[in-house]
């Protein structure tokens, strides 16, 4: 006998069935593969079968192998539940909102001024088309010159990771700048970079402070966007688990003389250029509710890339955290620049994606492996 304490902590949906021996079956199936916590059923009444839900693995309750006509409702039944949350691979169906609410939180907004540091922006709503010749193109070339040509508000969202510059070691550039020229020459491609972003456009910066030089650039850098009046969407945490930093690198070993702090992930900045929302058609949306789910949650935990060597670059970040980035803040068809395009990561999985592309880089050999990639591709992918 189940008594209603034990009912408690699960969501109860009620399946009608019509015969009782597929039933006892689906009931015995679900037994067999599914721990009680996350989800069990039982008899209810007359043609009546109860399903008691608090998290479940979806993917393993889809791939039940069974002709079982009451297993396929109860898969339809919880398939077409909208609202839930994503932990460990799982649906969460019971407490996944129970975050505190904010009382009025409208009205709070407006009286403390949401996003105060871009309300007198100048940026105008006319958005306009990427010219042909530059649509799902490589271009080799100063960044900051060639942007120079392209039309104001032309691109839908930049996703790029400056060169690091200093320490690491790049054909074309001269990594010897001092910090101030470094700046200087990066926000200048980052004002053509605004330039030309459609107004609603997204601009994500992947960036890793020089801890070693304790030198915070995500902050110089977010700084700088403010100044310009973009609005700050988020930040992801790229968590790499990469603990290969020795104790004591850079600083003192087993005292507070001077302890170094390690790092294991890197930062995505995200700004908007005039509005938070983006337009966009909704047959051209290709996020599927799980990635969602998974992908809002701004910690991201993605191996970092394993074929530098390949491709003879010292500091690629993986497909999948430009996949990411791409399927979440645009629509199919949408036109993906990175201006510092490197060997084309950015620009691969743009052309995977169904999005136009346009990537620039001033290393001829990187814009050479950057076209020979993307001319791998023949179809979509999602």
């Amino acid at each position: 006998m189940i008594t209603e304490l034990e009912k408690i902590g699960y969501k109860e949906i009620q399946i009608d069935y019509s015969s009782t021996l597929e039933t006892s079956e689906a009931i015995n199936i679900l037994s067999e593969n599914f721990k009680k916590e996350d989800m069990w059923a039982e008899i209810t009444g007359e043609n009546i079968i109860t399903l008691y839900v608090n998290q479940v693995d979806f993917n393993k309750l889809k791939n039940l192998e069974s002709s079982n006509k009451v297993i396929s409702k109860i898969i339809e039944a919880i398939e077409s539940i909208r609202s839930y949350g994503i932990k460990g691979g799982k649906r969460i169906f019971v407490g996944y909102d129970s975050e505190k609410k904010v009382v009025n939180r409208k009205q709070k907004e407006r009286e403390r001024g949401k996003y105060f540091y871009a309300h007198d922006h100048e940026y105008i709503k006319q958005n306009n088309q990427l010219p042909d010749e530059f649509i799902d193109k490589i271009i080799c070339g100063d960044s900051e010159e060639v942007l120079k040509g392209l039309p104001d508000n032309c691109i839908d969202l930049i996703f790029t990771s400056p060169p690091y510059n200093f320490g690491l070691e790049y054909d074309a550039q001269k990594d010897n700048y001092f910090w101030d020229d470094y700046f200087d020459k990066l926000f200048k491609i980052f004002d053509e970079c605004i330039r030309v972003l459609k107004y609603g456009g997204r601009i994500i910066v992947n960036i890793q402070p020089l801890f070693s030089d304790y030198i915070p650039t995500h902050h110089i850098i977010s700084n700088f966007f403010m100044e310009r009046k973009l609005i700050w969407k988020g930040e992801v945490i790229w968590e790499k688990n990469n603990y290969n930093c020795k104790y004591t690198a850079w600083g003192s070993w087993k005292s507070p003389s001077n302890p170094y702090l390690k790092y294991t992930w890197e930062f995505l900045e995200i700004f908007c250029k005039g509005t938070l929302k983006k337009e966009g058609s909704k047959d051209n949306i290709d996020i599927s509710a799980d990635e969602f789910k998974e992908w809002v949650v701004a910690k991201w935990a993605i191996a970092p890339e394993k074929d530098m060597a390949k491709y003879g670059h010292p500091a690629m970040f993986p497909e999948e955290l430009a996949k990411r980035a791409i399927k979440l803040f645009s629509y199919k068809n949408d036109v993906i620049l990175d201006p510092f395009n490197g060997v084309g990561t950015t620009t691969a999985v743009a052309k995977k994606l169904g999005r136009k592309f346009l990537g620039i880089d001033i290393s001829k050999e990187y814009c050479e492996k950057a076209l020979d990639r993307v001319n791998q591709i023949t179809l979509p992918f999602k």
